[in-house]
Formats: C-alpha cells, structure tokens, sequence
C-alpha cells in the first residue's frame, strides 16, 4: 500500500479497476482504457490496472472448501487485497448495477471482506443519465463493503448525445471533454485515498 510521507521516491497509489460489462468493445471498458492511458501520462503517482471479473463463477458457498476459495476467486481477491483503491466503470442494467459487477462485489465481500477501508471512485457510461441510477444503486452496495465513494466530481456521460464520444469500432474514449472530467475524478480518487491511509 502507498504511504504518504514515505522515504525516498513516492510509491504509486495502486487502483484496481473494475468494469461491469463484459463486452470487449463496451464502452465502459473504453472509460477504463482512457483512464489508464491518463494515469501514465497526465497525473503522475497513480498506478492503474484493469481487474478482470469474466473468470469469475456465479456466488455459491458450496465452491468454498476449508476457507478457501475456487482459484480464480482467490487470484481476484488479492488483487482487490492488494490494491490502494477502486475505479468502477458501471454501467447500467434495468436501473441497477449488471449481475457480473454484483457478482464481483459479493465474492470479494465474503469472510474477510478485502473492500473495506478503501477508497473508490464510480464512471458510467450509457444512455440519457450516462448510468446514474446504476451508480446510485452501487454506492448503496458500497455502504455495507465499507467502501468510501469519493463524491465530487461525478462521471455519467452520454454515450450516444451527439457529437460521437467513442470509437464505434473499439470502444475507444475519443471526447476531449470527458477525458478533462475523467482526468479530474482520478485526481480526486488519487487524493481522497491519500487521505484516508495511515500516516508514518
């Protein structure tokens, strides 16, 4: 974990990034794509990498033997364990978060719970709300993981509003505007996780 006030060189803040969708081309994932790509170059001290959730069974506690977890559980709680903060890129299913995203979020909060303490910051993108209601309802979740939201700026962005704000083709961030607010969510994230880790 990054301490502020270490000794020498300053040690990344570690995010583990998150997206809800599956899809390769979605464009949530192209939010996370953005946001990696602006943490090597646009703000420096922030360490970024995209957490895979598609490996992950569906929740059963039959899958749990001994206090151990099914391998790819396990490989995704240490990253999660690991990790300084979250950036979830959620998008919006039937006004909630999508079933993989709840699934990642419950295998990770059983015994012991590797969310807590953390910060995390939430992005959206999707229709005329950009997955506002989807991120309502995720930050609801948080409460109970022990997870703290960062609450200004918030991210949703309207992925189909004229003009284009993603490649078609891959998914891809293309709108100068919403990487400026994306870069500035990272800042806050970045921040709010400084904040909240023990001081030496």
């Amino acid at each position: 974990m990054a301490l502020a006030g270490s000794v020498g060189a300053a040690v990344p803040v570690k995010v583990a990034a998150i997206c809800g969708s599956l899809r390769k081309a979605s464009y949530n994932r192209g939010l996370l794509r953005a946001a990696i790509e602006l943490s090597k170059g646009a703000i420096e001290g922030l360490q970024i990498e995209h957490v895979e959730i598609a490996a992950l069974p569906m929740l059963n506690t039959d899958l749990e033997e001994e206090g151990r977890f099914p391998a790819e559980v396990e490989a995704f709680r240490q990253k999660i364990l690991e990790a300084d903060c979250f950036l979830f890129a959620s998008p919006e299913y039937n006004f909630s978060v999508s079933a993989p995203m709840k699934n990642a979020l419950d295998w990770a909060s059983r015994p012991p719970n590797v969310w807590g303490g953390k910060a995390a910051a939430i992005v959206s993108a999707g229709g005329s709300l950009g997955g506002g209601r989807g991120q309502f309802h995720l930050r609801h979740i948080g409460v109970f993981l022990d997870l703290h939201f960062i609450n200004k700026p918030e991210f949703f962005l309207n992925a189909f509003q004229p003009p284009p704000k993603f490649n078609p083709h891959t998914g891809d961030l293309i709108d100068e505007d919403a990487k400026l607010r994306l870069k500035e969510v990272l800042l806050s994230l970045k921040a709010f996780s400084l904040q909240l880790q023990p001081k030496t």
